[in-house]
C-alpha cells in the first residue's frame, strides 16, 4: 500500500485514527450518506474503519475530517487492480473533493504497480458517478441485484473502471 500520507492542492488522505470515530459516525448518518452507506453506528465505524487501517483513508480538508474510502488492491501480480469506495460529508460537496481524493489515491497505486481501479456505486447514485466519469472512469456494465438496500429489495450497481492506459501518471487533479 502507497506511503501516507498523500497531500494534494485541497485533500489530504491519511491513516485514521480514534479520534476520526466520533466525525465518521456523524458523516456516516447523514441522509445523503447513509441513504447509499447503510447501518453504521459508532461500534461499526470503530470495527470497519480502525481495525485494518491499512485499507482506509481519511479524506481531511483544512485539518478536518471530510470522509473516508476504501482501498482494497488484489494482491495476485496476475491480476492488479484496486478497487476504491468512498464517501464525503455534505458539508465538503461541490467542491470536487471527492475526485482530489480519488485522483491522488489512484496515482499511489499506479506508483506501486497496480494498473486498474474500480469502483462499484449504486445505480441510482446519480452525483457519484458523474463525479466518477468526470475524473475519467468509464462504464463498464451494470451488476444486477449487487447490494441489498434496507427494505430488503436488491438493486444494481455501475461498474465502472480506470486504467493506467487512460492515464499512465493517475489522473489529473481536479481544476477548481
Amino acid at each position: 500500500m502507497s506511503e501516507l500520507p498523500l497531500i494534494g492542492p485541497l485533500v489530504t488522505l491519511r491513516a485514521p485514527r480514534e479520534e476520526d470515530v466520533a466525525s465518521l459516525t456523524a458523516i456516516l448518518a447523514e441522509p445523503e450518506v447513509s441513504e447509499w452507506w447503510v447501518g453504521y453506528d459508532e461500534p461499526r465505524v470503530r470495527t470497519d474503519f480502525l481495525a485494518e487501517p491499512q485499507t482506509v483513508r481519511i479524506i481531511e480538508v483544512e485539518g478536518v475530517c471530510a470522509g473516508a474510502m476504501f482501498v482494497l488492491p488484489n494482491e495476485d501480480p496476475e491480476y492488479p487492480t484496486t478497487v476504491m469506495h468512498l464517501f464525503i460529508g455534505t458539508a465538503f460537496r461541490g467542491r470536487r473533493i471527492g475526485e482530489e481524493a480519488l485522483a491522488l489515491a489512484i496515482r499511489a497505486e499506479f506508483a506501486r504497480g497496480i494498473t486498474r481501479v474500480t469502483l462499484d456505486p449504486n445505480i441510482n447514485n446519480d452525483g457519484a458517478i458523474r463525479s466518477y466519469e468526470r475524473l475519467g472512469f468509464r462504464r463498464i456494465g451494470v451488476l444486477r441485484d449487487y447490494q441489498r438496500r434496507p427494505a430488503g429489495h436488491l438493486e444494481d450497481a455501475l461498474f465502472l473502471d480506470l486504467t493506467r492506459s487512460d492515464f499512465p501518471d493517475g489522473p489529473p487533479l481536479p481544476v477548481r
